[in-house]
């Protein structure tokens, strides 16, 4: 049986929280000349609503909705929650709020969240196994892993994250842990592809569908993880992986400037179609926002937000982002979820597109529900997420250095 990828349950989301202007203030009034009279007001109203956000690095916003997604999708044990896809709980979740935990300096929570994990998705350690990808209610009404499969992507975000935490809070523990999840991972998802060197696999099974084909996943490798795991382990894998990044983007968001979900590996085709087809979609918009969010002066970062120049030249020509792209022909569909807006504002401002940031901050403000603080009258799982990762860096709670460290608000001067 094909193994249903963690990327595949993205057909629906989207919606989060109920911010505004706020943390963009400053650089909307700074271009407002450019962007006309109704964009100085715009501005202006931002100012009023929240003057201290003016200088660009109030942590408070991002705060109030790392608070609400708390309360709606983390349980008291540290499980994250998908209601979309029947309550299960997901590596990916569980890896980005073990991460957000450490953005807001949450000890406890962090280690909530690490416990639940290892005693639920990894067999009681992450030093021993990587985590399954899918847990929740099984067909005999029992809970527990439903796909022991890994998801790479989460994989290292988590031992990313813990090598990161170890540092930061100066626990060598999580430093040790994270070390060891990272050879793990580079022993059992990383894969030396013949002209490449080596690439990161999807998942432990299920993308090496033929002896010289390989299925890759772009969203799957942001560059400030990989150069973080080059510089704390200088040993592994992970130096040939940061430097090979803004060539494989480059390859697979070609001819049109759009990343794909997934892309296929032959040594003697290069890259062509995957399996799963050449579209661009729920798993490819975080491309972008990965983009958007690495450190301009890291090697390869501009490199990487040309190469994937293809929404930002639709932007220019429409309001919104689509739902998907089809990566060999150009050709869009529908309107994408407001977390696809959301995901798409740091690379926007990276590339200094002023009324293309506007357009998505309006679709933030409109959809924010006051009630819970996120985004929509149903909120769901994904958008909360790619807006966590996004609103966090534009209000400077979420920056990575040139070295790929995260450097959280409250470690800055």
């Amino acid at each position: 049986m094909k193994w249903i990828t963690p990327a595949s349950h993205r057909q629906q989301r989207p919606r989060a929280v109920g911010i505004s202007l706020l943390g963009i203030g400053r650089w909307i009034r700074e271009h407002a000349r450019s962007m006309g009279c109704f964009a100085l007001f715009f501005a202006l109203e931002g100012c009023a609503l929240q003057p201290a956000a003016s200088s660009g690095h109030d942590p408070a916003p991002w705060v109030r909705f790392w608070t609400s997604y708390q309360a709606k999708f983390i349980d008291p044990q540290g499980r994250v929650i998908d209601f979309e896809d029947g309550g299960i709980t997901t590596s990916e979740g569980q890896s980005y709020a073990l991460f957000f935990s450490l953005a807001a300096n949450d000890q406890p929570l962090f280690q909530k969240i690490l416990a639940w994990t290892q005693d639920n998705l990894a067999q009681g350690s992450l030093a021993a196994h990587l985590p399954a990808w899918r847990w929740g209610k099984r067909p005999d009404q029992q809970w527990g892993v439903l796909d022991a499969n890994s998801a790479a992507d989460a994989d290292l975000w988590i031992a990313y994250t813990l090598i990161q935490a170890g540092h930061l809070w100066h626990r060598p523990g999580y430093t040790a842990l994270g070390t060891l999840l990272a050879k793990r991972i580079a022993d059992a998802e990383v894969a030396t592809l013949p002209g490449l060197g080596p690439m990161l696999l999807p998942g432990q099974q299920g993308f090496h569908p033929s002896p010289n084909t390989y299925v890759l996943n772009p969203s799957y490798v942001p560059l400030p993880v990989l150069e973080g795991l080059a510089h704390a382990l200088p040993h592994g894998p992970w130096r040939a992986m940061a430097e090979q990044l803004p060539h494989f983007i480059a390859a697979a968001a070609a001819p049109h400037g759009f990343a794909p979900n997934w892309v296929a590996y032959t040594p003697n085709s290069g890259y062509t179609v995957a399996p799963e087809g050449p579209l661009g979609s729920y798993d490819a918009i975080r491309v972008y926002l990965w983009a958007g969010m690495s450190n301009p002066h890291t090697p390869g970062a501009r490199s990487i937000l040309h190469s994937v120049s293809g929404m930002a030249n639709y932007l220019q020509a429409h309001l919104l982002p689509p739902v998907s792209v089809n990566r060999e022909t150009g050709a869009v569909t529908g309107t994408g979820p407001v977390g696809f807006s959301a995901a798409l504002i740091p690379y926007l401002m990276q590339k200094d597109l002023q009324p293309q940031v506007e357009n998505q901050w309006l679709r933030l403000t409109a959809d924010t529900d006051r009630a819970t603080g996120l985004y929509g009258k149903n909120p769901r799982y994904y958008d909360q997420n790619l807006a966590l990762f996004a609103l966090g860096w534009v209000y400077h709670t979420i920056r990575f250095s040139q070295q790929g460290n995260l450097e959280p608000d409250w470690v800055r001067p």
